[in-house]
């Protein structure tokens, strides 16, 4: 029997520690790109205010890296701790772009990050831009592989489950590698985060600004910024239609759910806004909203490219749709515990050493192989994730996006005409749109996680199945413990970079 408290207390703990790590990350992908364009302006002209900027958003940059990989690290230990389950089924699959990530991607990161840092009287000017290109491109190598195991999670392609050791093994690391779920992610994610470094160069350029101090300094770094941001931007609205579209095909309940779409539809709407009745459950008949306000055919044109088609909603996913030919929870919560029990009558039939019965369990539970996960379900309602916090935590990222791309846009105007200092409320509203950039941020990654809740791998294990079999109270413990180690790292980073900002350029 499982411990579900034990389980829930594995899913905050990890949620946490991802959480807080995502606060680094963003900024350690953007910023990285920022640095090679200011240092490459200054290679480019030869003037030394470039490279006084370049230095000193380096300064900041190199303060998030170190904290960004402590997070990082203890994040991935505890695959190990409390999902050892998933570990042992999946290791084979989900060790092997980690693995890559840690060969090639860190060591390509680490080994020019000293030569950015401390060779700039020590190599050539050429030598020191390539090495800081080098950290920018290993820092987003980095998150490609770690996005391609997130990625296969969520579709699990390119593996073949071993019933004889109970694993899913590799068979086409080019098929994990090119998933459409991992290319949407990859490039979705990274966008999103050189718009958070953006931002961030906005937020403390706009301080400055606002304060009379390195005037000069300000202006151009927020040119270089809002040209990258707005460009960024424009990329994030296409990469994230291009994820729902993928979430369309491999994950329908997911953008069911972050659409509050309980009924399917043809020429489906959006709800552009919109507020969730609270007493709404799977198959009642309550209405789904509160208050509404819709935009016709567009959710359609998002999920299939096509007005007309059937959009599935909640419902339809749980319960099926015959005239659509939509295979409902209960149905694959059967077949599921039919392979369970094929699996269960293989094992048992090989070790009596008759290989006629084990030869028609296996053939019996190839058939139903692909529903395995269902079959550790005990309701069908167990499939829904938790609809209102994916509804909106969506409209928050998006919301948020628009509200960036008119900062960029006006950033943008001002600074060419040179009148961005004479615009108090706009630079009050850029000094804290990083902050509203690390929410959109953290928004993001509900959607993606919390959306595809209750699997651990979309379809095939459940997290109530990949968790560790230890007590609830060392995993209350060490959550705990880390809530109390990354807040104190959090208000470190704050702390320093607060310290290294009011010193400005002119202290590197």
């Amino acid at each position: 029997m499982v411990d579900l408290t034990t389980v829930n207390w594995a899913r905050a703990q990890f949620a946490l520690t991802a959480m807080y790590h995502w606060i680094f990350v963003p900024l350690t992908l953007g910023l990285s790109f920022l640095c090679a364009f200011y240092e490459s302006l200054y290679v480019r002209t030869g003037k030394e205010e470039w490279m006084n900027i370049a230095k000193f958003w380096m300064t900041l940059f190199g303060i998030n890296f170190a904290i960004g990989v402590a997070t990082g690290i203890i994040l991935e230990f505890e695959f190990g701790t409390n999902w050892s389950n998933y570990s042992w089924m999946v290791g084979d699959i989900f060790g092997a772009p980690l693995a890559v990530e840690g060969i090639v991607a860190f060591f390509l990161e680490a080994t020019f990050f000293a030569v950015m840092f401390f060779g700039w009287d020590r190599v050539s000017k050429n030598f020191h831009l390539f090495s800081t290109w080098m950290v920018a491109i290993g820092s987003n190598l980095s998150a490609l592989w770690i996005l391609v195991a997130n990625g296969w999670m969520q579709h699990p392609v390119g593996v073949a489950f071993n019933p004889d050791t109970v694993r899913f093994e590799m068979q086409n690391f080019w098929e994990v590698l090119f998933s459409p779920v991992a290319m949407a992610k990859f490039t979705h994610t990274t966008s999103s985060s050189f718009m958070v470094g953006s931002l961030f160069v906005i937020s403390v350029s706009s301080w400055y600004l606002l304060k009379g101090r390195h005037v000069e300094m300000a202006k151009k770094s927020i040119i270089v910024a809002a040209v990258f941001g707005l460009l960024s931007t424009c990329y994030v609205a296409w990469t994230g239609d291009e994820s729902a579209f993928v979430n369309a095909s491999t994950q329908p309940m997911k953008l069911a759910a972050y659409e509050g779409l309980y009924d399917g539809q043809k020429n489906a709407e959006i709800v552009f806004l919109g507020l969730l009745n609270t007493e709404k459950e799977p198959g009642d008949s309550h209405e789904a909203f509160d208050f509404d306000i819709k935009i016709p055919g567009l959710l359609g044109l998002m999920a299939t490219r096509e007005r007309d088609a059937f959009v599935p909603g909640i419902n339809d996913l749980v319960y099926g749709n015959k005239e659509q030919g939509i295979v409902g929870t209960a149905e694959k919560m059967e077949k599921g515990k039919a392979a369970i029990a094929d699996l269960a009558a293989y094992k048992a039939a090989k070790k009596a050493g008759d290989a006629q019965a084990a030869a028609a369990t296996l053939a019996s539970f190839a058939a139903n192989q692909e529903f395995l996960g269902y079959g550790y379900l005990e309701k069908p309602e167990q499939a829904v994730p938790p609809v209102a916090t994916s509804f909106y935590s969506f409209r928050i990222m998006v919301f948020l996006g628009v509200l960036f791309l008119l900062i960029f846009v006006l950033y943008l105007i001002f600074a060419v005409k040179d009148t961005l200092v004479g615009k108090k409320g706009l630079l009050s509203l850029g000094c804290i749109s990083f902050f509203l950039a690390l929410i959109a941020s953290q928004s993001g990654w509900v959607v993606a996680e919390v959306g595809r809740q209750p699997w651990a791998i979309q379809g095939l294990m459940p997290v109530n199945v990949a968790t560790t079999n230890i007590s609830a109270g060392n995993v209350q413990a060490t959550f705990f413990m880390f809530l109390a180690v990354f807040t104190i790292l959090l208000i470190a980073e704050i702390k320093i970079m607060l310290k290294q900002i009011k010193i400005g350029p002119e202290g590197l």
